[in-house]
């Protein structure tokens, strides 16, 4: 045992003696936190919206002034000719516009239909398919209030629909993203700085003078280890105090769960970090090895895109991907309040992840007496 804690107090004196190491590890995650929060939001506001209006009537007008109340929406123009809102998507100028025809209002009232001709820039799929829907939205509730106060008979009766948002209830989208952005950071900070860590002692010729001291394997790498354990708690802990400090992050849940699960995930990114040290021979080949495990987890996590919404194949790889498990389980215990029942498959799935990456790295690791 003090043999581990001479091991740990030696790497912390190394990380708090590098000018450059402190500010890595504790300043620009924070930094990232706050700017990734803020542009990490896939809500697509301040749509521009050209109008062609053709009719130039009450129903055309009223029409226009949904959109325009809409914060979805910037109208940027308005013309009598599609081909002037064409050549606006062209320079990308506009999103899209709406066409409305000449005698909108007529047929509107006299054969209860009519038409509009909605065109969407849809480079950006994503972009075009939830503009189209905000428009449509907004289309078919002009229509409704429309036809109850124009057609001779009345509107037939409708449903009355009432709603709640639960867990979000405003439905902000950094209460969605925070979460799943501290995740991410420990992940980097964790995989990173394990893994290159080791590497290290190997590039400066530190590591075969250890190979021939009576430390035991297990006692050199838990000593390793520890310290970039301890520090991803600490700087979880900060991630989350910022959270709820400026984006008012909810807390349901318990702390504790969350730092207990934290603890077990952490094990396996250490691992991870880890099994790459071994079978790398510098920093930066340990950099790039790294990285390419962890823009997979990353982008498969259902950080940015549901895992839902993946083909089948990409939803079976999510399930041997640790990241997805840690941000899934942040949103349900802080947003949800889940407990420890309600996590209890994620927290086996660590455990058994722990236990194999961890078993893998020391039989991977090389270390004479």
């Amino acid at each position: 045992m003090r043999t581990i804690l001479f091991i740990v107090r030696k790497e912390f004196l190394q990380v708090f003696r590098h000018k450059v190491m402190l500010p890595l590890i504790f300043l620009m995650p924070i930094i990232q936190l706050v700017i990734l929060a803020h542009a990490a939001d896939f809500e697509v506001k301040n749509i521009n919206l050209h109008v062609v209006d053709h009719d130039q009537s009450q129903a055309s007008r009223q029409l226009i002034s949904k959109f325009s109340a809409s914060r979805n929406f910037n109208i940027i123009g308005s013309s009598f000719s599609s081909q002037v809102a064409y050549d606006e998507i062209q320079r990308g100028d506009a999103d899209l516009f709406i066409e409305i025809p000449a005698h909108f209002q007529r047929h509107l009232i006299r054969n209860n239909t009519a038409s509009l001709q909605l065109s969407v820039n849809a480079i950006n799929g994503v972009q075009a398919g939830l503009a189209s829907a905000y428009a449509s939205a907004i289309i078919q509730d002009f229509n409704g209030q429309v036809r109850a106060e124009w057609a001779k008979t009345a509107a037939p009766p409708g449903l009355s629909v009432t709603f709640s948002n639960w867990f979000n209830p405003e439905m902000n989208y950094q209460t969605f993203m925070v979460p799943g952005i501290l995740v991410l950071l420990v992940t980097l900070i964790g995989m990173f700085l394990s893994g290159m860590n080791i590497v290290k002692e190997k590039e400066i010729g530190t590591i075969e003078q250890i190979n021939v001291t009576p430390i035991r394997k297990y006692q050199f790498i838990i000593g390793k280890l520890l310290p970039f354990w301890i520090i991803a708690l600490v700087e979880l802990s900060i991630g989350l105090f910022v959270g709820w400090l400026i984006f008012d992050i909810p807390f349901v849940g318990s702390l504790w769960l969350i730092f207990g699960f934290a603890a077990i995930y952490l094990l396996v990114v250490l691992g991870l970090g880890l099994l790459v040290s071994t079978f790398t021979e510098t920093q930066q080949q340990a950099m790039f090895v790294s990285w390419f495990f962890l823009i997979i987890f990353i982008l498969m996590s259902g950080l940015f895109t549901p895992i839902e919404s993946m083909p089948p194949w990409a939803q079976a790889i999510t399930r041997f991907n640790p990241v997805a498990y840690f941000v899934e389980v942040m949103r349900m215990v802080l947003l949800k309040g889940s407990s420890l029942i309600d996590i209890r498959q994620h927290l086996i799935v660590m455990l058994t992840a722990a236990l194999v990456v961890n078993a893998l790295a020391v039989m991977n690791y090389r270390k004479t007496n």
